[in-house]
């Protein structure tokens, strides 16, 4: 299980955009990520609700993930990912 590192910026950064910390923790999880460079990764899923998320993310410290942006797909994203998707 991966270890979060959680602190108020990141917390109200993606509260912003109304994903809540188990949302975006339950994408990281999912394992569907890729890596966008400069040590960023990309993870997209389905949150809570079947919510289509973004989340990026950084390991810091190694090993531990560091949300740095979370956000809810577009329509055109969403019909991207729905295409991948079962």
């Amino acid at each position: 299980m991966p270890r979060f590192r959680w602190n108020g910026w990141n917390i109200d950064h993606i509260a912003k955009h109304r994903v809540r910390r188990s949302e975006a923790e339950s994408i990281v999880e999912a394992e569907n990520r890729r890596r966008i460079g400069d040590g960023k990764y990309k993870a997209i899923g389905r949150g809570i609700g079947g919510r289509w998320l973004q989340v990026i993310y950084i390991f810091d410290p190694p090993g531990v993930i560091f949300v740095i942006h979370a956000r809810l797909l577009t329509e055109s994203e969403k019909h991207r990912e729905r295409r991948q998707w079962p």
